[in-house]
């Protein structure tokens, strides 16, 4: 295979091609530069409100999804609750909305994490978490 240069380009030492190469590697399992579908952090994507109109932020914790497409899935996991669709005593049973498996946790482990309940869908997973003041 013949490689042609642009004019006034010269071709990279192989040094440099290792060292980007090992750059873009830790570039994308940092999150930075590229896209990761195990991400190290949680992407943040506002508020939103649980059932009882408590506020809550919602990140998604795990994969990849929109903010908008999150947001959705939490605003209509609440109404469902509203709307008494959840299973259980205060509706903490499981539902499906909109193809996700949305559930709340229970108390003890709210109060231990914060965490107010988490919807699924394939390995990508959305949690609400109880907003400090």
């Amino acid at each position: 295979m013949e490689v042609k240069w642009a004019r006034g380009a010269r071709p990279l030492r192989p040094a440099v091609i290792v060292s980007g190469a090992v750059v873009a590697v830790a570039l994308s399992l940092t999150g930075c530069g590229g896209s990761s579908k195990a991400s190290v952090h949680a992407q943040a994507c506002g508020t939103g409100h649980t059932a009882a109109n408590v506020p809550v932020e919602i990140e998604v914790n795990r994969g990849q999804v929109s903010c908008a497409a999150a947001m959705t899935v939490e605003r209509d996991y609440a109404a469902a609750i509203v709307a008494g669709k959840a299973p259980g005593n205060g509706g903490g049973g499981p539902i499906t909305v909109n193809g996700w498996q949305c559930q709340g946790f229970p108390t003890p482990e709210l109060l231990k994490t914060g965490d107010v309940s988490k919807c699924s869908k394939d390995s990508v997973e959305i949690i609400a978490i109880l907003k400090s003041a």
